[in-house]
């Protein structure tokens, strides 16, 4: 193990679409079905008359996504705020998404977390893996893509395949390789939850910074979803509780970060108005719930425990 890899690493957790909402069990899926990593992790699911929660060196915090700027916050201006540290619906004009618009693309080439990483002499990973339909739609030449493919892509860092699945050096967006299995046709087992917490932090004991992206609580919230909610909280919240209870607050800092507010309100089909939900455990994550007020401020609060 090298003396830079002892300072200080950060497991990056994106999560699209997950805001503060009201404790009420009919439109809040975390309080439908409970979700045990708030509870007991960061004691207690936040809600707009409590936002912030902690536990020790864990904490819970709202972050705004609508930077005052009229209409629903959206993943493409939003998520390339989160991660270049950039006001981008007031450089584009207006919230837009769900993909970075093209004039944004510079940001995620040149001013992102992961192109700062790399002036810093870390090379970053990005532990999601593809399943080849998607490097056949680069071959043709499209580029409509999330902004953290992007961010990736523009900065030469390399997309994990199937093969990388398989042999468990990295995850399936969906945590457990069900919808690789069941909807894609893949041959993979699928794993448990704890599983792919464990595989992340393998990764995270090899690289720095290390991103992992769920998109899935989005399609929840838009009502696109054709899986069992109630499986998929139970899911994320077995991941999210594995990777709490084993990780090592001492040299790493878990950061979690949403674009903007959607499941956690189900009556509706849209992005809500509420604050994203934030959050940080480690030794140092009392710096992230500090510092982090607004999506933008995400990029520079991380950059700073490396």
């Amino acid at each position: 193990m090298t003396d830079a890899r002892r300072e200080h690493s950060v497991i990056f957790l994106f999560f699209d679409g997950v805001g503060v909402g009201d404790p009420d069990p009919a439109r809040n899926p975390f309080f439908t079905h409970g979700f045990r990593a708030f509870e007991e992790g960061f004691g207690g699911i936040p809600t707009l008359d409590k936002p912030r929660r902690s536990r020790g060196d864990r904490h819970l915090f709202p972050t705004d996504a609508r930077f005052d700027i009229e209409g629903f916050p959206l993943s493409g201006t939003g998520q390339t705020a989160i991660f270049c540290g950039i006001n981008a619906p007031k450089i584009f004009g207006k919230h837009f998404g769900p993909f970075p618009p093209t004039t944004l693309r510079p940001y995620l080439q040149n001013e992102s977390v992961v192109s700062e990483v790399k002036r810093r002499g870390i090379a970053p990973a990005f532990a999601n893996a593809y399943p080849q339909r998607f490097f056949d739609y680069l071959k043709s030449g499209r580029s409509v893509m999330s902004a953290t493919t992007m961010m990736f892509r523009l900065n030469d860092v390399r997309l994990n395949r199937a093969s990388d699945l398989r042999r468990g050096k990295a995850l399936s967006a969906e945590i457990d390789n069900g919808r690789w299995i069941s909807k894609l046709g893949y041959t993979l087992p699928k794993i448990r939850p704890e599983t792919a917490a464990r595989r992340l932090l393998r990764i995270a004991r090899e690289r720095r910074f290390v991103v992992f992206e769920y998109f899935h609580t989005d399609h929840v919230g838009h009502g696109r979803y054709d899986g069992d909610v109630g499986e998929l909280f139970r899911t994320v919240d077995r991941f999210l509780l594995a990777l709490l209870a084993e990780y090592d607050p001492e040299t790493t800092t878990i950061v979690f970060s949403s674009d903007h507010g959607n499941v956690e309100d189900v009556s509706i089909k849209t992005h809500t108005l509420n604050p994203s939900v934030g959050a940080a455990a480690g030794r140092r994550a009392g710096e992230i719930a500090e510092r982090v007020r607004r999506i933008d401020d995400v990029k520079d609060a991380t950059l700073d425990l490396l």
